[in-house]
């Protein structure tokens, strides 16, 4: 469970930051991000909250001093402030489709930002429906924003964040960064995509939530991170038992993510450098340790292998 320690503990880190940042807003932005690395903020495949350590689905890619946040599940401001990154140098967040697990913190993401500082532009990229999603937490927000705005002399918080919809190609080309869009499968939804990053000497993929899908290893030869979501079949019958909808659910599941044994073929195909496992579905199965999914992956693929958690940081 998230406790009252947690909360206390992230807030604590947010309002430090604030400090450091609050008398001079605009420099906050400009700081030292640190080294080019993936962190990967939250590992926890689907929307269920047990605990603080393992959260739902949120990246950080830092390269040459400019961020870039890949989904927004829930608790990926207070991993972020973990990490020690300055909330108000946010600059790119992507969304990869429109399940809560991956979207459902955006609107308060951008919000703590501008709450401990945020003065400069925001562009955030999402699938069709991201102009609602905003728009919605701006209507529910009014009240706030605009009675900050007059109490506090803030921005307009609306004014700063520039939303973008996508579909299949290219995504963005800013600086030395291109990212690019793959639809991938995961019924019922269809707006959802992977994610193709690349810098200068350095690409990182994001599979999305998807099904087994061959066409996603061409879409990542040779990179050198794949972040794949990945399955673990004998533990799914635990995971329903849990659940009324059982049937239902293990439905889902099968037709819409992609087992360990899946993974690894994703990976060999596309011949890339390190293979990165995240949204880990089930994540809280009894005994499932970083060794059986390890395990589960290797008949499949060969290569440099990590099972993620979260905070875990990768050199880039």
């Amino acid at each position: 469970m998230i406790t009252r320690r947690h909360l206390l503990g992230a807030s604590a880190a947010i309002a430090e930051a604030a400090a450091a940042g609050g008398l001079r807003p605009a420099m906050a932005q400009q700081r030292n991000l640190g080294p080019n690395r993936l962190v990967l903020l939250g590992t926890r495949g689907g929307p269920r909250i047990t605990e603080y350590k393992q959260t739902p689905a949120a990246n950080l890619i830092v390269w040459n001093n400019v961020p870039y946040v890949i989904d927004t599940g829930y608790g990926a401001t207070f991993k972020l402030v973990e990490t020690k990154f300055p909330l108000p140098a946010l600059r790119y967040t992507f969304i990869t489709h429109h399940h809560s697990d991956h979207n459902a913190e955006f609107g308060l993401l951008v919000y703590n930002a501008w709450a401990t500082g945020l003065q400069m532009p925001v562009d955030a990229y999402g699938p069709a429906g991201m102009k609602q999603l905003a728009q919605g937490f701006w209507d529910a927000y009014k009240f706030d924003i605009e009675t900050r705005i007059a109490d506090e002399g803030r921005p307009d918080l609306r004014k700063l964040v520039n939303i973008h919809e996508y579909t299949e190609g290219p995504v963005m080309a800013a600086g030395d960064a291109k990212v690019t869009a793959l639809r991938n499968l995961h019924p019922p939804i269809t707006e959802s995509f992977a994610l193709k990053f690349e810098f200068p000497g350095k690409t990182v993929v994001f599979s999305g939530d998807t099904a087994y899908f061959p066409p996603l290893a061409a879409f990542a030869k040779g990179a050198d991170i794949l972040v794949h979501e990945v399955m673990y079949g004998p533990a799914l019958e635990e995971l329903v038992r849990r659940n009324p909808n059982a049937a239902t659910l293990m439905a889902h599941l099968k037709a819409s993510h992609t087992l360990a044994e899946d993974v690894g073929r994703i990976a060999t195909a596309a011949g890339v450098k390190k293979l990165v496992l995240s949204h880990l579905v089930p994540a809280d199965a009894t005994g499932l340790t970083a060794e059986k999914w390890a395990d589960a992956v290797r008949p499949t693929y060969k290569g440099d292998l990590v099972v993620a958690h979260d905070l875990m940081e990768i050199p880039l």
